[in-house]
């Protein structure tokens, strides 16, 4: 280990950076401690002098207090990439990254800069093919099937990144799920959502589909402006 104590050492300031009251400095310092320990195949009881976590942290997130079906899958496609859970809390309107060490960060991170980023593609594809004509029923059901497939693509995506770069080593796997599991509990009950069967626009779903192909879902890991760069056709 001795080759890594200087990208320790950063990987610990990054880290202490990611206490910051300062949330965007804290975001990114959490987003580069992670590219780090990724790229030096690190697990959090390295930089911990192989002391391995004690407990789980959480990071909270505003969102509405009702979440459409894509954002729901959005956030769980996140918490799988990250080695995080998620907990909404629909009467505050907020949402509850819940994970160790500098996972939760970047997937609070990654959600935030995903969720902004697809609305804005969304947007722009209703700019582009609804009319003053287009009744609002069919508006809405264009609307949340691009949400649908911009969101299948990029969970997709995520999933791949995390199998060519893993998150966590294994053998502390089952010592942050334990950590996390425990940290929920504490929360008291949850509940959970069955999601209903969606009826599906199949242009506007494709299209949601190709763009999502397009989306810098780096963003949220390196910090890097240029990945996440998306320019509409």
């Amino acid at each position: 280990m001795e080759n890594n104590n200087p990208v320790i050492e950063k990987i610990r300031k990054l880290l202490a950076l990611a206490n910051s009251c300062n949330e965007h400095e804290a975001a990114l310092a959490a987003s580069h401690a992670q590219r780090l320990l990724s790229e030096h195949n690190l697990a959090m009881a390295d930089i911990e002098s192989e002391q391995k976590p004690q407990s789980a942290d959480k990071v909270e997130a505003t969102v509405s207090k009702t979440l459409p079906k894509w954002v729901r899958y959005l956030s769980a496609g996140v918490c799988t990439a990250f080695d995080c859970q998620a907990i909404h809390h629909p009467a505050l309107g907020k949402m509850t990254f819940i994970g160790v060490g500098a996972d939760v960060q970047v997937a609070a991170y990654t959600f935030a800069y995903l969720d902004k980023t697809v609305r804005k593609l969304c947007s722009s594809y209703i700019k582009q093919h609804v009319t003053d004509g287009t009744p609002n029923r069919q508006r809405e059901l264009m609307r949340q099937s691009y949400y649908l497939g911009a969101v299948s693509t990029i969970t997709g995506r995520l999933r791949e990144q995390k199998v060519q770069t893993p998150i966590t080593p294994g053998a502390l796997v089952p010592v942050k799920e334990g950590l996390i599991k425990k940290a929920m509990s504490d929360m008291g009950p949850i509940r959970t959502l069955r999601s209903r069967r969606s009826y599906i626009d199949g242009h506007a779903y494709e299209k949601g589909q190709q763009d999502g192909h397009r989306v810098g879902i780096n963003k949220g890991v390196t910090g890097s402006k240029s990945s996440g760069t998306f320019i509409p056709r």
